[in-house]
């Protein structure tokens, strides 16, 4: 087994080419860096970090958008054994503290001035210590560049550093939210993220030269995927925000690039759009195309005159989706979320191979993907486990795993590490599934409450639902949200303190179903929200709400003889209403 900074030294002596990596100056231009370059900034990093008087096995953090010096940082960090901590941009004051005192970060580095002032009032608030060094220049603290500068005359010989660190080391510290909302700090070693590498890179070909990597480096799926991309010498374009993805991909043109579903999701939309747009002739022939590829089976079972029809199908229409997405897609992995099948089928049609994968942080990240090759895709599925993985299905329905890849534990938190496990060293993944006869994992539910976005964002329902309770006019309130777009909230209002409210504002009614139709109560209820959420992450914020007339009850079946909510209860009965919630959205 390797370490991680090993894909460096084989990019060196095996790829080395003129432009490594790219991303986007100030001005908008792409600025590239040669292998050569790129290499010796990352050595001459080490040396300024060991300057610093930073020691094998402290932590530095990361808190950036993804761009060239985050992996710059993370290397120079991995290669003297030094742990990266990585930090979301969107972290609240809070949970920023929380984490930089937990993992005893000694040295941040920080992405921009928006960023650095955030950091600023952490510190502040919190009395948090860490070193502060900067991506851009901002005023009063010391750029990169300059660090790097500080140790270009250094001659210290890192290969005693590097020889020092072993597979089981640390290589980084990744914060994950709880049920309870205090984060908790995964353990992934050397071993665990180089094997999840290897088992995966099967997927990236000799043809692929270019990827674009645009979700969050502080995610461990796109940072192992992008290590894996290093592996194979590709070329790796950084973009700092979803906002450019669009032009980036049209600029960069890549082979290959991952997505969480949710971005899948608005590309598809803008194609219908633009479908619904069109006239005539043209508008009938996008949406046959548009029908066939949804028919579209797993490759080898289409037929023949399928086959046919489809041929002219992505000469005539399809084509024009490649080009929106560059024009030299080979495949897209899609993690973090479930992807629906329906945009699975359409994408293969379009010949954009869509390879869904799953996995967690805590296995670094992939337990199973689809693939390209013969018999490796099965629409519904997430693929077939990792070939150097051990998984299989508990009692219960839970899926548990056991291999190289698996962390093994949390920092400082035994407890939390002992339920991880099984009694036989299998990691309990919280998620319900089944093995197909042919070998293909499929997830049917989830063990845990929590759950995540079509973006690929954890939600935590019950600490959204207690800060909501706190305002005196909500009586029960039960987020929503699993696979969606964003949160939301099915609120059963206090009508006692309602109907008092709607009084002294002088709005009558005659029964609950007509109070919580009025357009003043509905504004009231998305005030309360607006109140209570400002210290959430802004994917944890409900956008959207319905009011139901009639409390949830024990005897009525929506309670737990301890008043714990029946999520799936409640969600069935208000099935009508959540897809219309999000059905309204879609057209907005």
């Amino acid at each position: 087994m390797g370490r991680i900074f090993d894909f460096i030294t084989l990019y060196k002596e095996k790829y080395a080419k003129d432009i490594m990596v790219a991303g986007r100056d100030a001005s908008g231009s792409w600025k590239t860096y040669s292998t050569k370059e790129y290499i010796a900034a990352i050595d001459t990093l080490s040396r300024a970090l060991l300057k610093l008087d930073l020691k094998k096995g402290d932590r530095v953090g990361i808190m950036s958008g993804n761009r060239p010096e985050w992996n710059l940082v993370d290397f120079a960090c991995n290669q003297i054994g030094l742990a990266t901590v990585p930090l979301y941009p969107t972290l609240s004051a809070q949970d920023l503290s929380f984490i930089v005192n937990d993992s005893d970060v000694k040295v941040l580095f920080v992405s921009n001035k928006e960023l650095t002032a955030r950091i600023g009032q952490a510190i502040k608030e919190h009395g948090i210590q860490p070193q502060v060094y900067t991506f851009d220049q901002i005023e009063n603290h010391t750029p990169l560049n300059e660090l790097i500068a500080s140790a270009v005359d250094e001659t210290t010989d890192l290969s005693a550093h590097r020889d020092s660190v072993t597979e089981d080391d640390l290589l980084t510290l990744i914060y994950t939210s709880g049920t309870t909302g205090r984060p908790k700090g995964v353990y992934l070693s050397h071993k665990n993220v180089y094997s999840n590498v290897m088992a995966c890179n099967y997927l990236i070909r000799e043809d692929f030269k270019t990827a674009l990597s645009f979700l969050p480096l502080c995610h461990i799926f796109e940072r192992m995927v992008v290590y894996m991309y290093y592996s194979k010498g590709i070329q790796i374009y950084f973009s700092e925000t979803l906002d450019n993805v669009v032009a980036d991909i049209n600029d960069v043109k890549p082979d290959v690039f991952t997505t969480v579903p949710r971005v899948l999701e608005k590309v598809y939309d803008k194609i219908i759009e633009k479908g619904k747009a069109l006239t005539g002739i043209k508008k009938k022939l996008f949406f046959w195309a548009v029908d066939l590829g949804l028919k579209f089976q797993e490759p080898g079972k289409n037929g023949l005159f399928y086959n046919l029809k489809l041929g002219i199908a992505r000469k005539l229409i399809f084509s024009k989706w490649q080009e929106a997405l560059g024009g030299n897609i080979k495949i897209i992995v899609s993690g973090g979320a479930a992807l629906q099948e329906r945009l699975a089928r359409i994408f293969w049609a379009a010949d954009l191979k869509v390879l869904e994968g799953y996995g967690l942080t805590e296995t670094s990240p992939v337990i199973a993907v689809n693939s390209y090759l013969p018999n490796g895709l099965k629409f519904g599925t997430v693929g077939k486990p990792l070939k150097n993985l051990d998984v299989k299905i508990a009692s219960d329905g839970e899926i548990l795993v056991k291999g190289p890849s698996i962390t093994t534990g949390y920092y400082q938190n035994e407890e939390a590490t002992k339920e991880a496990f099984d009694e036989n060293g299998f990691f309990k993944t919280g998620d319900i599934g089944e093995i197909t006869p042919d070998g293909f994992l499929k997830i049917t539910d989830r063990k845990k409450e929590m759950f995540k976005t079509a973006g690929g964002k954890y939600i935590a329902p019950q600490s959204i639902e207690n800060k909501l309770m706190e305002s005196t006019m909500i009586g029960q309130v039960m987020v929503i949200g699993e696979n969606k777009k964003f949160p939301s909230a099915l609120i059963v209002p206090a009508f006692d303190v309602l109907s008092k409210w709607a009084a002294q504002k002088g709005i009558s009614s005659n029964s609950n179903e007509e109070i919580i139709k009025n357009p003043e109560v509905i504004q009231k209820y998305q005030d309360e929200i607006n109140r209570l959420s400002s210290n959430f992450g802004h994917w944890e914020i409900v956008k959207k709400f319905v009011l139901l007339p009639k409390e949830w009850t024990i005897n009525e079946g929506q309670l737990t003889p301890k008043l714990s909510l029946k999520r799936k209860v409640i969600l069935k009965e208000n099935e009508a209403a959540i897809d219309k919630l999000y059905i309204e959205q879609n057209q907005e």
